[in-house]
């Protein structure tokens, strides 16, 4: 089906299957019951939306799910997709400086697509899940191989936070993900859309046991081929204790991310009890 959806985006326009995929949307929102109750709470309890708002809004955020999944794959068929916003510069600046720097993306947006369309000037090294199928994981390795992005997978030897170790040591880039907790232990908390959650502590305490300046990223989705890049620095107290530094990161992620989510809401895909 993977390569079926590649070969169609080849010779049919992107709103054509755009337009198809609004078609099968509402039965996602009707038969599953769990992803439409976290959207709508999201809506409701954090953006403040009333009841026939969050509603609408609950459809619209699986839409636009959808549509950034198709992108990914339209990107696997040779669809161009632009990149814009101040962000692209500061990453193209600290791209072709000396010096590694952390990149901490989220389910927010669509992230993948700055590995398809944006070239590092020095290594990326990004932390990639398992459970992906071949098809993906091949046409991932063939675009990030024209960009400067190597995948690092997750293992359970935990091998792969060495591996970004000497990324970092190597004076590369290291990207992972800040935004769910799964599969960490350690969390550490913050205020988040008028709450208390519990954000990974593992990429802030990378950052803060060496040091590495840190910043928060989003790549959101504006219009059917763009996408606008943002890129925010997290500072964090230079002559602070270790602990004190993860806290002071992990904060200042919580504000970027607070920021985007209120300016893109139905772009926010975490279909569960974030706050739990």
């Amino acid at each position: 089906m993977q390569r079926t959806l590649i070969r169609l985006f080849r010779i049919l326009p992107l709103g054509l299957l755009y337009g198809v995929m609004a078609l099968v949307i509402p039965f996602y929102v009707i038969f599953d019951r769990k992803s439409r109750r976290a959207s709508y709470s999201f809506f409701s309890r954090h953006i403040g939306y009333g009841a026939v708002k969050s509603a609408l809004h609950v459809f619209s955020n699986m839409y636009n799910m959808g549509k950034v999944v198709m992108d990914r794959f339209a990107a696997y068929a040779g669809r161009r997709f632009t990149i814009t916003g101040p962000g692209k510069e500061i990453f193209e600046g600290l791209s072709a400086s000396d010096g590694a720097f952390i990149m901490l993306s989220s389910h927010c947006g669509n992230f993948e697509m700055s590995g398809y369309m944006l070239r590092a000037e020095k290594k990326m090294n990004v932390l990639v899940y398992a459970g992906e199928t071949e098809t993906v994981m091949q046409n991932r390795d063939r675009l990030f191989a024209h960009t400067n992005v190597q995948m690092v997978p997750v293992s359970e030897d935990m091998s792969h936070i060495f591996a970004l170790n000497n990324a970092l040591a190597n004076g590369e880039i290291a990207s992972l993900p800040a935004d769910r907790p799964f599969g960490s232990e350690k969390t550490v908390k913050a205020d988040f859309l008028g709450a208390e959650a519990s954000f990974p502590a593992g990429p802030f305490t990378l950052a803060a046991q060496r040091g590495t300046p840190a910043y928060a990223v989003f790549v959101m989705k504006e219009s059917m081929t763009g996408y606008r890049f943002i890129m925010e620095k997290l500072e964090a107290p230079e002559d602070g204790i270790r602990t004190e530094n993860v806290n002071s990161l992990a904060r200042a992620y919580a504000r970027c991310l607070e920021n985007t989510v209120r300016r893109y809401p139905d772009q926010w895909y975490n279909f569960y009890d974030f706050w739990a």
